[in-house]
């Protein structure tokens, strides 16, 4: 999801990468929560739409990232991170996160753009 972050807004702060460093793998690598694909997503979704004070609109920003979960979730049949694992994204057999992020990558794209 990192290079999409690159794609679309330039070089990404070194502030942003530590707070996105633990939402790999579950959160911390423990595959029990949410996948990190997602919650970077949405991470992704919000620093581009997000607002910047409170009295901001945050419909765009949260329709967005409500768009990517669900398509998210169709595209995997689940959004936490062991479930996603467990069914190796609908063909039987852990399969590497990498290749899902890549999908998810382009989902988070599409629905961006």
């Amino acid at each position: 999801m990192l290079a999409v972050g690159k794609h679309l807004m330039g070089e990404v702060e070194g502030r942003i990468l530590q707070m996105t460093t633990a939402m790999g793998g579950g959160v911390g690598l423990t595959n029990q929560e949410l996948c990190g694909a997602l919650s970077s997503g949405a991470l992704l979704i919000g620093a581009i739409h997000g607002r910047t004070s409170p009295e901001e609109d945050d419909s765009t920003c949260a329709q967005l990232a409500a768009k990517y979960r669900e398509k998210f979730l169709q595209a995997f049949g689940a959004t936490k991170c062991q479930e996603i694992r467990d069914s190796g994204y609908g063909s039987g057999g852990i399969r590497p996160c990498s290749e899902l992020v890549e999908r998810a990558a382009g989902i988070l794209l599409d629905v961006l753009y």
